[in-house]
């Protein structure tokens, strides 16, 4: 596809979809451009039959996205612009991506910071290069991380939070997965091994059984317990309508890997 802010391609043997930052010159800064071709490539990936999970990184050798697009924040339009049209586009795209029906795996390969964390965490796995640094220093430069606090907050601990937003420090990727950020810290020389090995289990799950299982996992995170009961019975009986759930269960018993429908 013809971005300019970053490169999408599928492997067509795995139906892995791969999503990299493409602005080298300003270390991946999330400018309004690229945000409006990650929405477009999201949405790609998430209308195309034959993606069956996607991987976001970065071209960069040593930077993931240094966040927001911080000339972006000064420029001078007026302010309902800068709310309907700049703004925007980070809870639409965090909200996209956790309705995308297909899993996704953030390939951290160099540093995480200010937006860009948001970025990651909305992400369902997140695999940091060793050496990479996380944090929110937004509060160094008299601006402050409205938007992806909401993210940090359900993934790390209340305090914990506080200590990234109110201090502005950047972690390292050993504390980043201590403290819930990443999932796993893999050695640079292991690190594009270890992304491919996670990516193509993640797609070859069942697609549909993914799908549901996704929306039930996304929906169900800000509901009461109760409610979160009720909705997530509802979604098993779903499932156990489903094709899919069949094979697999019947491909356990028999010893071989499920054929799977989508149905």
């Amino acid at each position: 596809m013809g971005y300019e802010s970053l490169r999408y391609e599928v492997a067509p043997e795995t139906g892995v979809a791969t999503i990299a930052l493409d602005r080298p010159e300003s270390r991946n800064a999330l400018s309004d451009a690229l945000l409006s071709e990650l929405l477009d490539a999201f949405a790609a990936a998430r209308d195309d039959a034959a993606v069956r999970a996607v991987v976001l990184t970065s071209t960069h050798p040593t930077v993931f996205s240094a966040g927001g697009d911080l000339g972006g924040f000064a420029a001078d339009v007026p302010l309902v612009r800068k709310h309907l049209e700049t703004t925007a586009l980070f809870p639409r795209l965090f909200r996209l991506i956790g309705e995308l029906g297909k899993p996704t795996l953030c390939a951290a390969n160099g540093h995480v910071l200010a937006g860009a964390l948001g970025l990651a965490l909305a992400c369902d796995l997140v695999v940091a290069k060793e050496g990479a640094r996380f944090g929110t220093p937004e509060i160094n430069v008299g601006v402050f991380p409205f938007m992806i606090m909401a993210l940090i907050y359900r993934n790390v601990g209340r305090k914990k939070t506080n200590e990234l937003l109110l201090l502005g420090e950047r972690i390292e990727a050993d504390a980043a997965e201590r403290i819930g950020l990443v999932n796993r810290v893999v050695p640079a020389a292991e690190f594009d091994a270890a992304v491919d090995d996670w990516a193509r289990r993640l797609a070859a799950k069942s697609p549909l059984l993914m799908r549901l299982g996704k929306d039930a996992m996304f929906r169900q995170q800000d509901m009461a317990f109760a409610d979160a009961l009720d909705y997530l019975q509802a979604q098993l009986t779903i499932a156990l309508s489903t094709e899919d759930i069949q094979e697999g269960v019947k491909a356990f018993f028999e010893k071989r890997d499920p054929v799977w429908t989508g149905r």
